[in-house]
């Protein structure tokens, strides 16, 4: 790796927080953004400073940490709670959805990669989400956690489906290995409850601050392993990863905020930066210009299909303000947008141009969505609060 290409990419990581710094908070952009946009700018499309390939590595556990930070955050037993079967509900009816406008449009128009763009549209950035909901002081409240139970889903549900219907394997091959996968993460995941681990923990503990950070060794040991288990198995690195993040909960005592923050500072510190700019170098600026259009009319679909059901399925837990955010929310998305489409330009079902005019919506999303959904809670913060106080989703009784 040469310093001369990396250097600009820190740079950029390091100048985006001076500019959003200094944006007025009730505008600030999230980070996520202005990474994308620095990216662009030392990108081969504008200054030709650095490349994807210059960072491919570091990008790669970028993206990687993104997703165990994502999946750790989520409860193990989020499926039988309330909010996690509204989650389900609400992403099943968004895989339907999208699949039938897309179907309906294929009528008239050619629509390529069908299969791999209506899981785009299905797609939730939780990993975008969820330091954007501390920001907002939303995930110890109801409407934030519906927020990280559909999100949950919406990045659990996609990777599940790329995994069985993207790629060179027929589908019932892809079953049986992801089958596998799931019985080796769940070993993974109940090892601690099975045995004591007495004397490793005796070892470790020493070793957990200053020069020895055994905790976060062991983290990336689970991360880089996982990872290498997918890839090996034929799936996308982003379900390793994102499973990795929920055995690591599995083992972590529930009050133990430590770990997180370690990990929140090795990951968001130095790696997951250079992801997002690595992304904006690789958006495909002549692609888009040429379809200008073409973005405008995925950011609607996504929209529409993402955020739509949550306007029908909480409508008995959430006040119509506190549904339309949960669907802006819900539908923002861009890390899973970016590792799906380019499967699905590897395996030739999408055009490269297509993909970057996916990936620029999936940018516009999270510029949007976010920005949109805090306006709205803004303007009557008192009111959502107090309507929504009792609709705990933890005191809810499933009523479907």
């Amino acid at each position: 790796m040469e310093f001369d290409t990396l250097l600009p990419v820190v740079a950029v990581s390091v100048l985006t927080l001076v500019a959003v710094s200094t944006m007025p908070a009730r505008w600030r952009l999230p980070q996520v953004v202005v990474l994308l946009a620095g990216g662009v700018l030392i990108g081969p499309e504008c200054l030709h400073w650095s490349s994807p390939e210059a960072v491919g590595l570091l990008s790669d556990l970028g993206m990687g940490f993104l997703f165990l930070l994502a999946g750790y955050e989520i409860d193990p037993g989020i499926g039988r709670q309330p909010a996690g079967r509204l989650g389900v509900r609400a992403w099943l009816t968004s895989i339907v959805l999208g699949a039938l406008l897309l179907v309906a449009l294929s009528i008239t128009r050619d629509v390529p990669a069908i299969v791999a763009i209506t899981i785009a549209l299905s797609t939730t950035a939780l990993g975008v989400l969820v330091p954007v909901l501390k920001e907002e002081g939303l995930t110890d409240r109801p409407l934030g956690r519906y927020v990280m139970a559909g999100g949950a889903v919406g990045e659990l549900g996609p990777i599940v489906a790329m995994a069985l219907f993207l790629g060179t394997r027929g589908t019932l091959v892809a079953l049986v290995a992801l089958v596998l996968f799931a019985a080796a993460v769940v070993v993974l995941g109940t090892l601690p409850r099975r045995f004591a681990f007495g004397r490793t923990r005796g070892l470790l503990r020493p070793l957990g601050d200053g020069t020895g950070q055994g905790p976060v060794r062991v983290s990336l040991l689970l991360l880089v392993g996982l990872l290498a288990l997918s890839s090996s198995m034929g799936f996308d690195a982003v379900l390793g990863a994102f499973l990795a993040g929920m055995v690591l909960r599995s083992w972590v005592p529930a009050q133990d905020d430590d770990l997180s923050h370690k990990l929140e500072t090795v990951g968001w510190g130095v790696f997951i930066p250079i992801f997002f700019v690595s992304s904006g170098m690789a958006l495909q600026l002549d692609a888009i210009a040429e379809q200008p259009w073409l973005p405008i009319v995925f950011v609607v679909l996504i929209g529409a299909v993402r955020g739509g059901p949550a306007l029908f399925w909480y409508r008995r837990h959430l006040v119509p303000r506190e549904r339309v955010q949960l669907g802006l929310y819900t539908a923002t998305t861009l890390p899973m947008l970016v590792a799906l489409t380019q499967l699905a330009v590897d395996e030739g079902s999408l055009p490269v141009g297509t993909a970057g005019c996916l990936v620029f919506a999936g940018a516009l999303t999270v510029l949007l969505f976010p920005l949109l959904a805090r306006t709205l809670g803004a303007t009557d913060r008192t009111e959502a609060a107090g309507t929504s106080g009792a609709d705990d989703p933890g005191d809810l009784r499933d009523a479907q």
